[in-house]
């Protein structure tokens, strides 16, 4: 009896990116799974790798300067075998992807209309009256009032939101079943971006899709995504469905993150808690140890290990390192 796939698996990918002769990893060793009608999380600092993640799965790289090894496999093909050609195929049709600046990635020569089209007359057979359909059908569906005029318009003549809004309607103009969301609302006031991420939510509802939603953002973690992952230098360092991680987080990188989010302050003393350093850059990331030791330094040594793994502390709950067992806050007691 044959095993059913996930919709998308991600086994063991590194990507690394040259610098003279050497080759540093931006991603390490990630593995990662998504369901159909599953909103996955990544999230992480800046630098932490996220992006890079993504734009490998979209074999969006530049095969000079940059070597990726592993597997993302797609309906039984690991993608990174394709060539560029094949690649194409998949892009934009069964992988939408909803990059975080929506006026770098719009064409400024372009109308809404022909951009949207574009990807339409690329990948289906329909005629310019069934693709003029669609594209008013995607205008409607993504909120975008009088789509008859918006869609004769340029980029640099619509607001933020609707820009935004413009490239979610290209990214689901072929109904993919995997769509690939990087800080799609990074740019975006706060009303906005509850607006956007609702129309997410019920794009999802509506297609069924499985969605890869990158982001720093914790707040917009909690109310969207079915299941997190933390993504710390390159590394996948734990793993949860997102009711677990919040309630239950264990990897020293989460709970800082997670400390870090602003409450409500119970008198004026009271501070933000601040996480020591910065995220390293490839050329100085660790190759062994938990590459997030340096930045808790008054956690004991022995208390991580050389070569950290991910560790399934209970059932779909995964912790990179052991040091997650002997963490606490400076000046925290034990």
């Amino acid at each position: 009896m044959a095993v059913e796939r996930s919709l998308l698996e991600v086994n063991n990918l590194e990507t690394g990116f040259r610098f003279g002769d050497v080759y540093h990893n931006a991603v390490d060793g990630v593995s990662l799974t998504l369901e159909n009608n599953e909103i996955l999380a990544i999230v992480g600092e800046s630098g932490c790798g996220k992006s890079t993640l993504a734009t490998s799965i979209m074999g969006l790289h530049d095969p000079k300067n940059t070597e990726i090894k592993g597997e993302v496999i797609y309906k039984d093909l690991n993608l990174l075998d394709l060539n560029e050609k094949l690649y194409n195929r998949i892009r934009g049709n069964d992988i939408g992807m909803i990059f975080q600046d929506p006026l770098g990635s719009l064409n400024p020569l372009m109308t809404i209309y022909n951009q949207i089209s574009e990807s339409l007359e690329y990948h289906s057979d329909l005629n310019e009256q069934q693709r003029k359909d669609r594209v008013l059908e995607l205008l409607n569906q993504v909120g975008i009032p009088r789509p008859e005029q918006i869609m004769k318009n340029y980029p640099h003549e619509l607001s933020g939101g609707m820009r935004q809004r413009v490239v979610i309607a290209i990214a689901l103009a072929n109904k993919p079943p995997v769509i690939i969301a990087d800080e799609p609302t990074t740019a975006l006031d706060v009303t906005i971006q509850a607006q956007i991420l609702d129309l997410m939510v019920d794009i999802q509802d509506e297609t069924g899709s499985g969605i890869i939603l990158i982001t720093h953002d914790l707040g917009v973690v909690a109310e969207t995504a079915d299941r997190v992952a933390v993504m710390y230098a390159g590394q996948i360092v734990e793993e949860a469905p997102v009711e677990e991680l919040f309630a239950n987080p264990k990897h020293p990188y989460t709970r800082s993150l997670l400390n870090s989010i602003p409450h409500e302050l119970e008198d004026d003393d009271d501070e933000l808690h601040v996480i020591h350093g910065t995220v390293p850059s490839l050329q100085k990331l660790p190759r062994k140890g938990c590459r997030f030791a340096p930045r808790i330094p008054w956690i004991p040594e022995e208390a991580h290990e050389e070569n950290p793994v991910l560790h399934e502390i209970s059932p779909n709950h995964k912790v990179r390192c052991t040091c997650w067992k002997h963490f606490h806050f400076e000046g925290e007691d034990k």
